[in-house]
């Protein structure tokens, strides 16, 4: 009998990640029940659990507690199709010997691609010199005397060697630019061989042109990137938080922003979405995305391809290759 498996996430995302191709090649390995559970507690979804041996999961998947996995005695296996699983995998999963696999390396690829492409554009000015453009409706002098303008020797300060972290700095190797690395669990070695220079967090912010932040929301990081870091960083200096809002002093940024001596690029902000009365909204020199760097539209299909591969390797055997151990859990984003 072939493995049993089913998918546990909210519909409208199962409708846009596992695309009907997707499905057919999951049954093409597996015993795959037709229905997407977003309710663990319906008699539907307790005939599924009764049965599955791995769950392909996704944003808005219930949460897998000790109760559940009483439901699903024969539960071996939890692929996620995105990167953090803090909201749905529980210890009693790895008390259970449940084995976890997370999308968080697949996910990475579009948000470091997002960073480096704001690290760039930052750079270049590009939003000050379209916005000048727009304004003018001339070219003006067309040689822009500013020293400050350009990517050429800049520095760039990546905070944390995560997943994306790593990446962006990868990104980052083809271009003349100097890369610092503040990460406590890095060595120089680790560090060099990634691409940049291990650095402390106080170097980071006083040298840098342009300050990323990776870092994982723990205890450890709320409020990592300080008001008096903030005010370490040159005028002009541009932050860019992909992380989570809540890594950085939020009030501390706003005020510099607001004062024209700061540049921010935020695709998170703490609370998620801000108030429509919040002054960044109307700063010029703040960028907000609606955290939009992750997967979205086509990329979701490189989140698929991951289930499908995690899947079949599960299947035959060979375990998950990107698994994730309880003592990481906290450290995905």
């Amino acid at each position: 009998m072939r493995v049993r498996a089913g998918v546990a996430m909210d519909r409208r995302v199962a409708s846009v990640v596992l695309k009907a191709p997707v499905w057919r090649e999951l049954a093409s390995v597996t015993e795959l029940a037709p229905l997407v559970l977003d309710d663990f507690g319906t008699v539907e979804a307790r005939g599924v659990l009764a049965e599955v041996e791995v769950l392909v999961t996704g944003w808005g998947c219930p949460v897998l507690d000790a109760e559940v996995l009483g439901w699903a005695p024969r539960l071996r296996g939890v692929v996620h199709t995105a990167g953090s699983i803090k909201g749905h995998v529980t210890d009693a999963c790895w008390a259970r010997g449940v084995e976890v696999s997370s999308a968080a390396v697949a996910n990475a690829v579009p948000v470091a691609e997002y960073t480096v492409a704001m690290v760039l554009l930052a750079g270049k000015r590009v939003l000050e010199a379209a916005r000048e453009y727009k304004s003018a409706r001339a070219r003006g002098d067309w040689l822009w005397p500013d020293p400050l303008m350009g990517n050429y020797r800049r520095t760039v300060g990546v905070l944390s060697a995560s997943l994306i972290g790593r990446r962006v700095i990868e990104l980052l190797r083809p271009h003349d630019l100097d890369v610092l690395l503040y990460d406590p669990y890095v060595d120089e070695g680790e560090a060099a061989a990634l691409g940049a220079r291990k650095a402390e967090l106080g170097e980071v912010f006083a040298v840098s042109d342009v300050v990323s932040v990776h870092a994982p929301l723990l205890e450890a990081t709320r409020g990592l990137v300080s008001r008096e870091l903030l005010a370490a960083l040159r005028d002009d200096a541009t932050v860019i938080n992909t992380a989570r809002g809540a890594v950085v002093d939020q009030e501390a940024l706003t005020d510099e922003v607001r004062a024209g001596r700061l540049r921010a690029v935020l695709d998170v902000t703490e609370p998620e979405v801000l108030a429509a009365d919040h002054p960044l909204w109307d700063c010029p020199n703040a960028l907000l995305t609606p955290h939009i760097a992750g997967s979205q539209g086509n990329e979701l299909d490189r989140l698929a391809d991951f289930a499908i591969a995690e899947v079949r390797r599960w299947v035959a055997g060979e375990g998950f290759a990107h698994g994730v151990r309880r003592d990481r859990k906290e450290f995905l984003a």
